[in-house]
């Protein structure tokens, strides 16, 4: 197998990428990389989410990247601010042991004349957002007239987000003798247009030519009302307490909501769309990445950029109509060689979404349970007895303390006490709703599919209290053989 030493990559960025844990290259990087690190061709590189791109075109930049120079030699364009933000950190830490190699970030929703001050000190490498980029331009903030290199990240999303005019306006600020680098996760038709108006003889490499996504997902689904996604989510979360991912949702509004609801019933969760500001947005990134958020909620757009490595599950609230927003959204979990899961709440209709994506990405699905409330408590019970018994106080309890609640707790026995503190824990876990979330296709003559299951001590069943029964008035004539 391949490792970095063998691509030609010096001893200082070796050095940079055995600290961050890295060394094999995933496949993007292995073909790319020797085709870049020459520097004098322009290069398209097809590759999905996850697959590593931004090392792929950053570890030869930095490498080509003239840190003597005063000039800006490196232009490289996102479509969100989450991803030019993720590229310059992962930039500046692969090039820890570099000479100093000056990069700045610039993209709406954040002070335009801060970075106007930082623009001024002739950055190597700018990292910009379409919109911001062409701000500055026309405010003469930039000058690009000894652009070597020009890199275009996620240049489909560019166009799905309506940047195409935008772009071919920054591509005319940029001189001819440039050197373009263009990685996308599809080749659509205006790529090809830019690709034929803007670069010359490209080398391509493509390592995603079915769509393919990555083969450490589990790819799960679950068939459950709308009404009920919400408290599906819920006990997805409850039975799992090391679980972290993202919810997608569609719109703003559902996003925000869906969020809203979490907070309200006491998880750790935040929401990321457009319609928040970069300090909001920066704000909700940092907890999520300093664990103090357990789920992030966040529509397709808001989502790109964000690249955390211990993700273990994403959650399609509703399925996307576009293959390749699947893949992204998948994409977010099984980072770095390890696994996830990726579960999508489905109407029992839309089976034949599923069924499509199985056949145009290849992979295949597995139907999945919503977890019933018993299940959830015996999971739950299990893991607060665990951290009860690995509790280390970080200090002594004082001694009063301990006798006071000796004395409290005196007339008890063990076994109450175990038993109210359970009851406690048991109040926090929000199992007040009991019902059987999973939905079941109608059977042809109309009746529910439902398994049937015989009743509990109660007079219920497992999907609800059951139905009272009514007796036929006394006037009716009672059916009677012949």
């Amino acid at each position: 197998m391949v490792t970095f030493e063998q691509l030609g990559l010096s001893n200082d960025l070796l050095k940079g990428l055995s600290e961050l844990g890295f060394d094999r290259p995933s496949e993007i990087q292995e073909q790319a990389i020797p085709q870049l690190i020459e520097g004098y061709q322009d290069f398209i590189g097809l590759a999905q989410t996850g697959t590593g791109k931004t090392a792929a075109f950053g570890l030869p930049l930095l490498e080509l990247v003239d840190s003597a120079s005063q000039n800006t030699q490196a232009l490289i364009l996102a479509p969100t601010r989450e991803l030019g933000q993720q590229i310059a950190q992962q930039l500046e830490l692969y090039g820890k042991y570099m000479d100093r190699i000056n990069m700045v970030a610039v993209y709406g929703g954040a002070p335009i004349t801060a970075q106007i001050k930082a623009l001024r000190r002739s950055p190597h490498v700018i990292i910009a957002t379409p919109g911001r980029l062409i701000d500055l331009l026309k405010r003469k903030a930039i000058n690009l007239s000894a652009l070597q290199y020009l890199i275009l990240d996620e240049a489909d999303e560019m166009l799905n987000m309506g940047f195409q005019d935008e772009l071919e306006e920054i591509l005319r600020f940029t001189p001819e003798e440039k050197i373009t680098w263009l990685f996308s996760a599809t080749m659509a038709d205006e790529i090809k247009g830019m690709v034929d108006r803007y670069m010359v003889n490209p080398v391509v490499v493509q390592v995603n030519k079915k769509n393919e996504v990555n083969t450490n997902i589990l790819h799960q689904y679950s068939v459950v009302r709308n009404s009920d996604k919400t408290e599906a989510l819920m006990r997805f979360i409850d039975r799992q307490p090391t679980l972290r991912g993202v919810v997608f949702c569609r719109t703003k509004r559902e996003t925000q909501a869906l969020a809203e609801e979490l907070l309200k019933r006491n998880y750790k969760a935040d929401a990321l769309h457009g319609d928040l500001s970069q300090a909001q947005r920066d704000r909700v990134m940092r907890r999520f990445k300093a664990h103090e958020l357990q789920v992030l909620i966040a529509t397709d757009v808001a989502a790109r950029g964000i690249d955390v490595n211990d993700l273990t599950h994403v959650f399609h609230f509703s399925l996307p109509d576009d293959n390749a927003y699947y893949t992204h959204r998948s994409g977010r979990t099984a980072r770095a060689g390890k696994t996830g899961t990726s579960i999508a709440f489905i109407h029992f209709r839309e089976k034949s979404k599923v069924i499509r994506l199985e056949k145009q990405l290849g992979i295949a699905f597995e139907p999945v349970k919503i977890p019933m409330p018993e299940d959830i408590a015996e999971q739950r019970v299990e893991s607060w007895v665990l951290d009860v018994l690995a509790k280390q106080p970080k200090k002594s309890v004082p001694s009063e303390l301990l006798e006071q609640a000796n004395l409290m707790f005196g007339n008890l026995t063990k076994e109450e006490l175990v038993a109210k503190l359970m009851a406690f824990e048991l109040d926090k876990m929000n199992l007040g709703d009991t019902r059987d979330l999973n939905d079941y296709p109608p059977k042809r003559d109309g009746r529910s599919g439902k398994p049937y299951q015989k009743s509990n001590s109660r007079g219920g069943n497992n999907y609800g209290p059951r139905k009272p029964s009514y007796n036929k008035p006394n006037n009716k004539k009672k059916y009677q053989k012949r």
